[in-house]
């Protein structure tokens, strides 16, 4: 078990309208019968050239719990003072995590994406939620999602593999999974019910 040590990405491209990043990708039928399928992704990083970069954060990770992660990454206290949840971030790297948070708190290798979230891979943000401090949201994902230069793109534009949502706290950080993809698409007027293989882009 280990942190990730995320690609930071250009800071001009985070500022340019292009750029996805800060906001949700919600998996249309397209992607029913695969990983991907009903996942909500918040993007974490998006430039044209260099790809791309989000955490799946409606899949619950069953194992290991929060304690018995602590545990394996020898911080304490076990039991901690406050728990977060924790989320398969994606196929890659599905070992390393990586800590989605509220943008008040930053530590080590802190990224801002936006001015209210951030992303941390180093376990100092770990040791302050453990005590009871840390920042106030906070989201463990293990692994991410990737895709490579333009790829993203062709998924959105040719394929209609993802539908385009504005992120909120409760989306990002709320506990119940179970119903995160339901509630995004609900965010843009769209009844899961009536979307079809076909659907168009937001």
């Amino acid at each position: 078990m280990a942190f990730a040590n995320p690609t930071q990405p250009d800071p001009s491209v985070m500022d340019n309208g292009l750029s996805l990043a800060g906001m949700l990708l919600v998996a249309t039928p397209m992607l029913g019968g695969t990983l991907f399928g009903q996942s909500l992704i918040y993007m974490c990083s998006h430039t044209p050239d260099g790809g791309a970069m989000g955490l799946v954060i409606n899949k619950r990770l069953p194992r290991p719990d929060f304690d018995d992660l602590l545990e394996q990454l020898q911080i304490e206290p076990v039991p901690p003072a406050r728990r977060i949840g924790q989320c398969a971030g994606g196929p890659v790297e599905e070992g390393h995590g990586l800590v989605l948070h509220s943008a008040e708190w930053s530590g080590q290798d802190s990224l801002r994406i936006t001015d209210n979230v951030a992303l941390t891979s180093s376990m100092d943000v770990l040791q302050d939620i453990a005590q009871g401090a840390g920042p106030q949201d906070a989201l463990l994902a293990m692994g991410h999602a990737g895709w490579s230069a333009g790829q993203l793109e062709q998924e959105i534009l040719q394929h209609d593999a993802w539908l385009v949502v504005p992120a909120t706290r409760e989306l990002i950080f709320g506990m119940d999974h179970t119903v995160k993809w339901r509630r995004a698409l609900a965010s843009i007027n769209i009844d899961p019910a009536r979307l079809s293989g076909q659907t168009g882009h937001a």
